[in-house]
């Protein structure tokens, strides 16, 4: 059947479309329900996988959706125990793994503030931004623990140390020991849309680096290039890790490491206070 043109006129819609295009925002919104929480709820949540984590030398690691918030359950938990407040920023200075997925999902459920950090900032990087922002606490692993620990005297603010693998022994407190203390359930903050999420630093070309603030509402902005570009591109991200003859894990729906199709994962890991003045907010519907 033949198609219908957009306009026998020839006429360019595009003016009308922009104008009425309109972001369908929610007044409740957390970027972790989205993202976690609600495929962890799912009966299939042992199942669906969530970040297929990439390690030198060994195969593959696959985390499932119930195993991502479980863990995240527990160190919002921890995070809690230890004095992280609802908008508290916590900063994240770890590399792409699967740890730094849950680190995220905890503090946004916990209402705090993710602030991450490059492992490749040197101590006078990290001391600025920490500052800056007047983060609560930090999260890092060997990498990056001894810059940030030849700082943190000159950091006031910065009250919590959570460290990770070889990095755990000169932090505050031990990753896994706190995890493993933790209840596995949580009671997730109910943020509005508006409410901030993440606040992330400029380079500071042309002066010293600014914070974003970014709401929670900015994902939906986020989402339809993460759809363009991993669902039309025919990816498929199990192709290098599995046998040939193992049938792929099964993908949630949307979220993190799940299509809007149901059919593939799409993303891999292989890694009180109000904001400072510095602070700018940013998002759909929000200039930047």
């Amino acid at each position: 059947m033949p198609q219908r043109p957009v306009s026998d006129s020839g006429d360019d819609h595009h003016a009308a479309m922009q104008q009425a295009f309109r972001w369908q925002v929610p007044a409740r919104f957390n970027m972790a329900e989205v993202c976690s929480r609600r495929w962890a709820q799912a009966p299939d949540a042992t199942e669906k996988i969530a970040v297929i984590e990439h390690v030198a030398g060994a195969a593959p690691r696959l985390h499932s959706y119930a195993a991502l918030q479980a863990a995240a359950n527990r160190l919002s938990n921890a995070l809690a125990k230890v004095g992280v407040r609802r908008d508290d920023r916590v900063a994240i200075v770890m590399p792409q793994r699967f740890e730094t997925a849950v680190a995220y999902i905890a503090v946004l459920q916990l209402g705090a503030i993710a602030m991450p950090l490059s492992q490749l900032f040197g101590p006078e990087a990290l001391e600025y931004r920490i500052n800056d922002a007047g983060a609560l606490a930090a999260i890092c692993d060997e990498a990056s623990m001894e810059a940030l620990l030849s700082v943190r005297g000159s950091c006031p603010t910065l009250a919590v140390v959570i460290g990770l693998g070889q990095g755990a022994a000169r932090a505050d407190h031990d990753w896994q020991t706190l995890l493993a203390t933790a209840a596995d359930t949580f009671d997730a903050a109910d943020t509005a849309a508006d409410d901030p999420a993440v606040l992330i630093y400029t380079s500071g070309t042309t002066g010293p680096p600014k914070g974003a603030l970014i709401p929670h509402r900015a994902l939906i902005g986020n989402l339809p290039g993460f759809v363009c570009s991993q669902n039309w591109f025919g990816f498929e991200p199990t192709a290098e890790t599995l046998p040939p003859d193992e049938t792929p894990p099964r993908a949630g729906r949307a979220g993190m490491g799940a299509g809007t199709s149901g059919q593939r994962p799409v993303c891999r890991a292989t890694q009180r206070r109000k904001a400072s003045s510095g602070v700018r907010q940013t998002g759909p519907g929000r200039e930047g």
